[in-house]
């Protein structure tokens, strides 16, 4: 089952079960996709429309001062893949990656995002090539 397939299966289920909160961030998410010019999403766009409208809900709650978590994030954030541990993204790097085929080992960058995606957050990964020596 597709991503696309999910959201709309669980609206209809959170109609049925009058949960209003999930009804109404799926019915968000759903709006975001028909703005587009398309009617099929892969996995992967659905991933970054969730991303962005995460994104831009915490920063709305950061002005209002509300913290940082909402029923719509949570909502939102269950259809997001597991994303990968500092310790995954660690190991993959430590046996993947040859970092005497770049100048800096920044530019490794695009290969460690290509294999990861959006499994991956780019901060960390960053973070994490920044920690290790070399």
């Amino acid at each position: 089952m597709t991503l696309q397939d999910k959201l709309k299966t669980d609206l209809k289920e959170a109609m049925k079960a009058k949960d209003a909160a999930r009804k109404d961030a799926i019915r968000v998410v759903m709006g975001e996709m028909a703005r587009a010019d398309k009617k099929e999403f892969s996995d992967e766009e659905i991933v970054r429309i969730l991303k962005k409208l995460i994104k831009s809900e915490k920063e709305m709650l950061e002005k209002s001062s509300q913290g940082d978590s909402s029923a719509f994030i949570e909502t939102i954030e269950a259809y997001l893949p597991r994303m990968a541990t500092q310790e995954e993204i660690r190991s993959w790097i430590e046996a993947n990656i040859d970092f005497s085929a770049y100048k800096n080992k920044m530019q490794a960058m695009g290969a460690i995002m290509a294999h990861f995606g959006s499994s991956a957050d780019g901060n960390l990964v960053k973070q994490v090539l920044q920690k290790i020596p070399g």
